[in-house]
């Protein structure tokens, strides 16, 4: 099996929370709390932090983790770990969100695991079945649809596939949920390295402009993407909100 790694992408600046990985969950910062569950990870040989802030940087080795400087200048996360993953040798590389205190490491675990499995496979993924009316209608809610073999024909934020049957005459009313299967992607993702490489070369595709879903410049420039069910969901810390709505998680 080749070498793999976990990167967790981290930065300070963002715009609806700013200084978030360092925000306090649970008597943890949110970074320690993803840097931990990838550590429980056993298919991946080391975990590290990707970050151009010093005060994240601090923070990390504070907490005894591993933490590598980067640029600034990145446009994304992805572009971010790819620049750790040029200068390390491995086979897989992981991009952990640093934002998902939820990421369990058998997640973590079956992104490497599909890699391993299947020589056709250059990016590796989860995703899980929508029970939630209001998650199918939602763009924030990534689907996708996959072909018989379990690889990635397209990621939407909108409703995919749409059930024409069914819904053509709801209107505005609630789709049914009972009898169909949408899934909701999870932004976990396994690449090997060049292939993490070569996707991080290239221009932004007219697909991902339009959905803004990275993830499309890989399909449009055929890379194959595999993807697993899960029965684990998680979600993203993107405002305060998200974080009291997570301590509640935390202490239910």
């Amino acid at each position: 099996m080749h070498n793999a790694v976990a990167i967790i992408p981290a930065r300070f600046d963002s715009t609806r929370f700013p200084g978030k990985p360092l925000s306090t969950l649970n008597g943890k910062i949110l970074i320690q709390h993803v840097y931990e569950h990838a550590s429980d990870a056993k298919l991946v040989n080391s975990v590290l932090v990707a970050t151009d802030d010093q005060r994240i940087f601090d923070a990390v080795t504070a907490f005894g983790g591993s933490v590598v400087m980067t640029s600034g200048n990145h446009e994304s996360g992805t572009d971010r770990i790819a620049e750790v993953a040029a200068g390390i040798e491995c086979g897989v590389v992981v991009n952990v969100q640093g934002d998902e205190p939820f990421i369990r490491p058998e997640m973590i675990d079956d992104v490497v695991d599909m890699l391993h499995n299947d020589i056709n496979a250059s990016i590796s993924t989860l995703a899980t079945t929508i029970t939630d009316d209001d998650e199918i209608k939602s763009p924030n809610v990534v689907k996708v649809v996959v072909d018989d073999d379990g690889f990635a024909l397209y990621f939407s934020r909108s409703p995919i596939p749409y059930y024409r049957d069914d819904w053509k005459d709801l209107g505005n009313a609630a789709f049914n949920t009972a009898d169909i299967v949408i899934f909701k992607h999870i932004g976990i993702y396994g690449y090997r390295k060049d292939d993490l490489l070569k996707f991080s070369s290239m221009p932004r595709g007219r697909l991902e402009n339009i959905e803004k879903l990275e993830q499309l410049r890989a399909l449009a420039a055929g890379m194959r993407i595999k993807v697993k069910e899960t029965e684990f969901d998680t979600f993203g810390i993107d405002t305060e909100e998200d974080l009291r709505k997570a301590e509640r998680v935390f202490n239910s």
